[in-house]
């Protein structure tokens, strides 16, 4: 008994560590990348005598814009690794309106954000999945949940990339966890296009990278209401529809143990 109690409390201490590890080793990746673009960087970085992620970010879109046509391979790369090392997408998203307009900003950024988002996907499933299964396969109601939202992931995953309720780095994480498929996580990730779209134009106001991330960015209130709207509808659609999808689960359940 002593040793399968502590054999279950090393296992996800062994995982944290795991995405501790990637984490860390994506973003180390970042910093390096974009200190060889500019070495004047890494004097900044250190007289500033802390991390600043918004800044690196903002660097690396400014070594971009000086790339050229090959900028855009870049920008895809860089903005899968922020979306596995948990960096601010923001920056990125807004700054593709600058650097590339409206049209090609939002179609680099959908690219990144769901190569980005599937490869986080990957990380959680692999590392952490397997992990949660033994720990609910014991339990109906919970696998009768996870397998209920399994079925539905394409619609759930939709609506969640709608709003922006929900964190886009930390979902793509915890949706490894469920059991959505990883042809519905991918295919769910076109709800992220109206999004990209209306922050990439945003950012396309700004015509200076300068103004990213910072409080004087131009913004545009039919914009911000837009996005405002759909987030709301989507979050209410997404609660809506998962507590309905959870109470059947919990439902199906339950008959089962009473019969």
């Amino acid at each position: 008994m002593i040793s399968t109690r502590r054999s279950s409390q090393s296992h996800p201490r062994k995982v944290m560590k795991g995405l501790k590890l990637v984490s860390l080793t994506l973003l180390a990746m970042v910093m390096v990348l974009v200190v060889h673009a500019d070495p004047s960087l890494a004097q900044e970085s250190a007289s500033s005598g802390g991390f600043n992620p918004q800044e690196i970010l903002r660097n690396a879109l400014q070594w971009i814009d000086s790339l050229g046509p090959i900028g855009a391979i870049a920008f895809i790369a860089i903005y899968i690794i922020a979306a596995v090392a948990f960096l601010p997408g923001s920056i990125l998203t807004l700054g593709a309106g600058v650097v590339f307009g409206v049209v090609l900003g939002s179609i680099y950024v959908f690219i990144g954000a769901t190569i980005g988002a599937t490869a986080a996907f990957l990380v959680g499933r692999y590392l952490a999945r397997d992990w949660i299964a033994q720990k609910i396969a014991g339990n109906e109601k919970f696998s009768a949940i996870d397998e209920a939202v399994g079925q539905e992931g394409f619609k759930i995953v939709l609506l969640t990339r709608l709003s922006p309720v929900f964190p886009f780095n930390l979902l793509n994480y915890a949706y490894g966890l469920t059991g959505v498929s990883l042809k519905d996580y991918v295919l769910g990730s076109i709800g992220m296009i109206p999004g990209t779209v209306m922050y990439v134009y945003i950012g396309s106001l700004a015509g200076d990278l300068a103004m990213i991330g910072g409080g004087d960015a131009p913004t545009n209130p039919t914009v911000q209401w837009a996005i405002r709207i759909i987030g709301f509808i989507a979050t209410v659609a997404v609660t809506l529809y998962v507590t309905n999808v959870a109470k059947k689960a919990l439902d199906k359940s339950v008959s089962k143990e009473t019969v």
